[in-house]
């Protein structure tokens, strides 16, 4: 009793000892919103250390008076009821989770195999409660009231919150281009001196195609408007082995390449590959 004493002194002690630091860090509350988050861990950290100081009181005072406890769960009128087992706990006897088997066998056999007949452990039992509490709980939350948003749901909100974020930077792959195709000869004739050092080793001198499709038919596997290939040109389609030129080539740039391109509709070159995609007319092609 003397230790169990002085653990409760010194518990005392410790609830006594954050005072002076909620007065410290009231007063800093008062100077600008700047410690707020410090003061926010502050008391975070004072409510954790009071919880420690308290679950170790309570584990100071089983320990003290578990030979008092003992003798209480042994009697006969507290070692079977309920608030007894939970008793028992305290005192090392784990009968309210794990049960008691009963060790009775059932009268019957298969092949010299029997098997006893004891219940479910309590602890399955109760987890078992828990779920259909939990099911009961899941139906009417979402499915009843219609509160909560089902998966699919869900899924077209975040993707919808996603959409709203990346249109929020000013390079989104997901929006096109409103840009005209380049008619210049200047604008040609450097669309054509890019595409011949960037382009040609996939898709051919000539645009006719080789590991990359032919350019130069109606048949587009990611669309022929002109903003459309823009787009393939600057983000690529990793997929398919286009690789990504942002970065390497300059907004213009692309936009040269794409018109050079363009220009190139219906020159049937030699050696052409066979067609891939869909089929677009010129004036309407979209991607």
């Amino acid at each position: 009793m003397r230790t169990f004493r002085h653990l409760l002194g010194a518990a005392g002690a410790g609830l006594l000892a954050p005072v002076p630091a909620l007065a410290a860090a009231g007063s800093a509350a008062a100077a600008g919103p700047d410690t707020r988050m410090g003061l926010f861990w502050l008391l975070l950290s004072t409510l954790g250390l009071v919880l420690l100081v308290f679950v170790l009181l309570i584990v100071a005072l089983v320990v003290a008076l578990r030979p008092q406890l003992r003798r209480l769960y042994a009697l006969p009128t507290v070692h079977d009821s309920w608030s007894g087992q939970v008793l028992g706990l305290l005192v090392g006897d784990p009968r309210l989770v794990t049960g008691q088997d009963r060790d009775v066998q059932l009268d019957h056999d298969y092949d010299g195999i029997t098997e006893y007949d004891n219940d479910l452990p309590p602890w399955w039992k109760y987890g078992f409660y828990c779920t259909i509490l939990f099911a009961i709980g899941y139906l009417g939350y979402y499915h009843v009231a219609g509160t909560g948003q089902l998966q699919t749901a869900e899924y077209k909100t975040e993707m919808r919150q996603a959409s709203l974020l990346l249109a929020a930077t000013p390079d989104d792959p997901s929006q096109l281009t409103t840009y005209a195709a380049l008619t210049a000869p200047a604008d040609l004739a450097a669309g054509k001196a890019l595409f011949a050092t960037n382009c040609a080793p996939c898709h051919g001198t000539s645009a006719e195609g080789k590991v990359g499709p032919n350019l130069t038919d109606p048949y587009w596997l990611h669309g022929g408007e002109i903003n459309h290939v823009y787009k393939t040109i600057k983000y690529g389609v990793a997929s398919k082995g286009m690789v990504a030129w942002k970065g390497k080539l300059a907004g213009k740039q692309i936009l040269q390449v794409a018109s050079y391109i363009q220009s190139l509709q219906g020159s049937n070159p030699a050696n052409a590959k066979e067609p891939q995609g869909e089929k677009e007319a010129p004036a309407v092609a979209r991607r």
